[in-house]
């Protein structure tokens, strides 16, 4: 008598047959479910900053817009997890900006809120910024001082009007002393001991600071000006076409250069006789192109050219007078002495005593040393500069240039 089969280890065709319908209905059961619900826009739905803090929702859904809602979410959600998984920023995205000519660091700001020069106008804390200025001076006069010069700075200061920015370097640290004269309280104060002026130059004068003044009066402490006066000096500089020029120094005050002597018979004059041998072109310094650095005067476009020639280490300034005329062009004609409007050199040593003594030398016997010793070095910088320039454009003129003891 044969084993009779149990139920449970054979399907009956007929359930086989619920099993698929039951299946099928089920799946477009589900299908109905979802298309009746609304269409869910990540984009307006808000959440938190710290959850994805760097991934654009409305690039992801518009990339990806066949994706369902929950996929997409399943996938932040990988993303958060997983520290190390980066999402590439939007190359498409034109809400970004990059101008390429803006200044440098600055190519992601719209160009109109760009402020790329400044000065040295002093404003109020409170009103409208608008109507903070009765006055915007055309000009900036600097004198590197120390206090001991007070009467001579404050008798300078007085020869310039009220269309000039008054800065004074300190380079013995006294500032608040200065307040004695009431021009100071307007004045611009920078202090740093045992500096000098291309020191302060270099650091506080860049083009872009200095871009709103017409003419730099770059001064040293100890000039005489009982027969100067700054506008008429001025007027002379705009009428004879002069970027670089200087007052003519009263043929008394131990003058070095035949060149910025004053003359009685002229208002302003660009060339000079020198000793048999000093010049070697008449075009050239020291016969033309040419003035000292002890109270020169430049142009806003000079400037601009003069302050990117100064070399960041040689604090003196020696060797610029000569290099001056790289500046402007052509340079015998841009570069004067202005007769009609002259000053005293006082040759008071201030500065130089500033130094210190070392074996067995006097303080400003070092400072001297080391002014000689940066002439010597600036000019074989411009040297080999101008050499490496030549040779990569395929030229070879003649650059020695002559080591001024």
């Amino acid at each position: 008598m044969g084993v009779p089969l149990r139920s449970g280890n054979v399907r009956k065709p007929n359930e086989k047959m619920r099993l698929i319908v039951t299946t099928f209905a089920g799946v477009i059961f589900g299908f109905f479910l979802g298309v009746s619900f609304p269409t869910l826009s990540l984009t307006k739905m808000t959440l938190p900053s710290s959850l994805f803090p760097s991934i654009d929702l409305t690039y992801i859904e518009d990339k990806y817009s066949g994706l369902s809602t929950q996929a997409i979410f399943n996938a932040l959600n990988s993303l958060k997890a997983n520290k190390d998984v980066s999402v590439p920023p939007d190359k498409h995205n034109e809400t970004k900006i990059w101008v390429p000519t803006n200044p440098p660091g600055a190519e992601r700001l719209p160009p109109g809120i760009i402020a790329s020069e400044s000065d040295f106008y002093l404003r109020r804390l409170w009103g409208q910024p608008s109507e903070d200025l009765t006055i915007k001076q055309k000009y900036l006069v600097t004198f590197t001082v120390g206090y001991n010069q007070k009467a001579t700075i404050d008798a300078a200061v007085k020869k310039f009007s009220e269309n000039f920015t008054i800065m004074l370097f300190h380079y013995d640290g006294q500032t608040t002393e200065w307040d004695e004269f009431e021009w100071s309280k307007r004045a611009i104060h920078v202090s740093a001991r045992k500096q000098t002026k291309w020191w302060y130059a270099k650091r506080f004068l860049h083009p872009d600071i200095v871009a709103p003044y017409e003419y730099i009066f770059m001064w040293d402490e100890d000039l005489g000006v009982e027969h100067f006066d700054a506008e008429e000096y001025i007027k002379l500089v705009k009428k004879h076409g002069l970027e670089i020029s200087q007052p003519g120094l009263e043929p008394n005050s131990g003058l070095t250069w035949a060149m910025t002597r004053k003359r009685d018979d002229t208002e302003v004059h660009k060339e000079a006789e020198e000793r048999p041998g000093w010049c070697t072109d008449p075009h050239l310094p020291p016969c033309a192109a040419f003035v000292e650095i002890m109270a020169t005067v430049f142009s806003r476009n000079a400037w601009r050219c003069v302050w990117y020639m100064i070399q960041n280490d040689l604090i003196h300034g020696w060797g610029l007078d000569f290099a001056l005329r790289k500046c402007v062009d052509p340079p015998h004609e841009k570069i004067g002495v202005v007769d009609a409007q002259w000053i005293v050199h006082q040759g008071v040593p201030s500065l130089g005593n500033q130094g210190q003594a070392e074996n067995g030398k006097a303080p400003w016997e070092g400072v001297r040393e080391r002014c000689r010793r940066e002439w010597n070095m600036f000019q074989d910088r411009m040297t080999n500069a101008e050499k490496a320039y030549y040779e990569a454009m395929g030229l070879h003129p003649n650059l020695t240039m002559k080591h001024w003891d």
